[in-house]
C-alpha cells in the first residue's frame, strides 16, 4: 500500500477546509486546493485547480467539502443549488476519477455528508447503522452519499462524513450564536427538547485527516462529538459561557414563518453519536460542549 503523499481538497478556502493543509503537512502530505476563488491563498497549499478543471492524477486522496450553505430560505432556486453543489459536484468528481487509468487514481475519497441523513428522530440514538429519514434533507443526503459511493466501483476507499453543527471561531454557526446571545436575544428554539449533534471544528478537521490516512475507516461516519446536547441545554451552557441570560424563546411556528424550510433543520432532533470514530480509537480534543465552550469563548 503506497503512502499518502498528496491530497486534493475541494473547498480548501472554506471555514473547514482552510485548516486542513497544515494538519496534512504535519504528516508530510502535500495539498492541492480546488476552489472557485480568484487567486486563493491558504497556508500549506502549493497547487490550485478550478472545479471545472479537476484532474486528480498524481493524487492519493480527495477530500470533497463542497456544498452551498443551508442557512437560508429554501427557495426552489436554492434547492437546485443545494443539490448541484453536493450531488452534482460529487458526481462530476467521480466521473473525473473514472477517466484516469486505474493505476493513477487516488485511493481514498472522503466526501461530505450531514446528519440530516437521519431526519427528525426524537430521542433515538443514531449511529452509522441507523436508517435514513424521509424528509427533504434526508433525501438530499442519501443521493449525495450514493454519488460518492459510486467511487467504490473504481477501487477507492470511500468515507462519507455526516457532519453535525460545526462550532468554531469565525464559523457561521458559532458567530451567529455569539452575536445573538451577546445582544441578549438568545433562547431555546421550539420546544428545546430536540437533540443537537455538534462538533468543534478542530475535531472535525482532525477526523477528516484521520479518514484520509486510516486504512480501515470506510462508509458512513458521524462527524459529531460523543455527547450531543438538547437545544435547551446547549442554549443554557452557551449563555453561561458568554455571561448572558437565555430567557427568550422562539416558537416553532415563528421559526417556520420567518425561515421557511430551513426551520426544519433547526427543529429536528438528531441524537447522532460517532460510533465509527470511537471504534477506530479516534481521540476528541473537545468531547463535551463544556470543553468546547472554554476554547471558543476565550
Amino acid at each position: 500500500m503506497r503512502k499518502i503523499q498528496r491530497v486534493a481538497i475541494i473547498g480548501a478556502t472554506g471555514f473547514i477546509g482552510r485548516g486542513l493543509p497544515a494538519l496534512l503537512a504535519e504528516k508530510s502530505i502535500a495539498t492541492t486546493g480546488v476552489s472557485r476563488a480568484e487567486n486563493p491563498r491558504v497556508p500549506g497549499v502549493d497547487r490550485w485547480q478550478k472545479p471545472h478543471e479537476m484532474d486528480f492524477s498524481g493524487h492519493d486522496a480527495v477530500i470533497n467539502l463542497a456544498g452551498e450553505p443551508l442557512d437560508q430560505r429554501w427557495t426552489e432556486e436554492a434547492k437546485r443549488e443545494f443539490r448541484d453543489s453536493r450531488v452534482g459536484v460529487t458526481t462530476r468528481l467521480v466521473e473525473s476519477l473514472a477517466k484516469l487509468p486505474e493505476d493513477e487514481r487516488p485511493r481514498v475519497l472522503v466526501n461530505g455528508s450531514a446528519v440530516g441523513f437521519y431526519g427528525n428522530r426524537d430521542d433515538e440514538i443514531l449511529d452509522e447503522n441507523a436508517s435514513a429519514g424521509s424528509d427533504y434533507l434526508a433525501d438530499l443526503c442519501v443521493d449525495w452519499e450514493d454519488a460518492a459511493r459510486d467511487a467504490t466501483t473504481l477501487g477507492l476507499r470511500v468515507v462519507c462524513l455526516r457532519t453535525g453543527v460545526v462550532l468554531g471561531k469565525n464559523g457561521a454557526a458559532f458567530e451567529k450564536l455569539r452575536t445573538i446571545f451577546k445582544s441578549y436575544l438568545g433562547g431555546r428554539l421550539g420546544s428545546g427538547q430536540q437533540w443537537v449533534p455538534w462538533i468543534h471544528v478542530a475535531d472535525l478537521q482532525a477526523a477528516l485527516v484521520y479518514a484520509v490516512v486510516s486504512e480501515s475507516l470506510s462508509g458512513p461516519v458521524n462527524g459529531t462529538a460523543p455527547y450531543p446536547e438538547r437545544n435547551r441545554d446547549l442554549t443554557r451552557k452557551l449563555a453561561a459561557a458568554l455571561h448572558r441570560p437565555a430567557v427568550l424563546h422562539s416558537p416553532a411556528f415563528m421559526l417556520k414563518l420567518v425561515l421557511g424550510g430551513f426551520s426544519s433543520a433547526l427543529l429536528a432532533s438528531t441524537r447522532a453519536i460517532p460510533s465509527a470514530l470511537d471504534r477506530e480509537g479516534f481521540q476528541f480534543r473537545y468531547p463535551t460542549l463544556e470543553t468546547a465552550l472554554v476554547d471558543l469563548t476565550n
